[in-house]
């Protein structure tokens, strides 16, 4: 078979989470604790919902796809993310319980940016965040739903941490250069990503993680890793790589179409049992225990 070029990243992210494998640590062992402390909260595991947006009603039911996941966050007690969306609908995300990030687009309205900002601290979100893989399209700036998006400097992001209580969450880095930036203008946590491969060819974010860990190893910098993330071996990976936890995409998606809110809560426990179980076969009792002493690289 001859060779095919590929530049779709996440067929490359994929190929290269796969190749990662794992050595069994059984003596000794003990059954994993998969609970976490982040940004000054306890939660019951290392995994998270993805920031969506324009998610519509599924079979008819009463709920968006926004509000399902979110309900289904609160009932695993799990870090929640919401992506682009207007005041009104994000208030329904808190309104469910769900501890929830609000990542807010790029818009060329920074007016638009710090009304978000400033709604969501005022409603009582747990954090907000900017998603800067979203600032160029093909053509220039991007065109979000109509919305143009702009550049992000440091001063415009340090100006949004000084602008809030709330912890700020740089989404999209992918990099050593915007991971310092990032910690650098008071981000408490990055989300390493290429957006569902919206650069050709970009590298899988496991693959620069190793070195963004070490590049923030003594900053007080979150790092939550995305792309591909669809099982609690992924999940496993992400942790023994320098991830602090590791967030769902569009694997939950079916569950959710499908069941709702139990769909998705059924689905976050299958990938939490499945981390517990890897956790406990390779000698890690806690999340932050987890190191890549017992991975096989590529």
């Amino acid at each position: 078979m001859g060779y095919t070029r590929l530049s779709d990243a996440n067929e490359i992210t994929a190929r290269y989470m796969d190749s990662i494998l794992i050595e069994e640590r059984l003596i000794d062992s003990v059954t994993a604790d998969l609970s976490i402390d982040f940004l000054g909260d306890k939660f019951d595991m290392p995994v998270m919902t993805p920031a969506f947006s324009h998610l519509g009603n599924y079979n008819g039911r009463e709920h968006n796809g926004l509000e399902e996941y979110s309900m289904a966050a609160k009932q695993c007690n799990i870090l929640n993310f919401c992506g682009m969306m207007e005041n009104d609908s994000f208030k329904k995300l808190v309104d469910t319980g769900a501890k929830t990030v609000r990542i807010v687009k790029p818009y060329a309205d920074n007016g638009k940016v710090r009304d978000q900002f400033a709604y969501a601290e005022e409603v009582g979100a747990f954090g907000i965040g900017m998603d800067i893989d979203h600032i160029f399209g093909e053509n220039g700036y991007d065109v979000v739903v109509g919305e143009e998006m702009a550049p992000q400097t440091v001063d415009m992001l340090h100006s949004y941490v000084e602008s809030t209580k709330l912890p700020f969450v740089v989404k999209g880095v992918l990099s050593v250069s915007d991971a310092v930036k990032s910690a650098d203008i008071g981000a408490k946590a990055i989300i390493v990503s290429h957006h569902h491969g919206r650069l050709p060819y970009a590298a899988p974010p496991m693959m620069v993680l190793p070195k963004i860990k070490k590049a923030l190893e003594s900053r007080d910098v979150k790092i939550i890793v995305d792309c591909g993330i669809s099982s609690g071996a992924d999940v496993y990976k992400a942790l023994a790589l320098g991830a602090d936890a590791a967030a769902v995409g569009r694997s939950m998606m079916q569950p959710l179409e499908e069941g709702g809110v139990s769909g998705v809560t059924d689905f976050l426990k299958k990938v939490g049992n499945e981390l517990r179980f890897i956790m406990s076969c390779t000698g890690f009792e806690k999340p932050e225990d987890v190191d890549d002493s017992a991975l096989i690289l590529p």
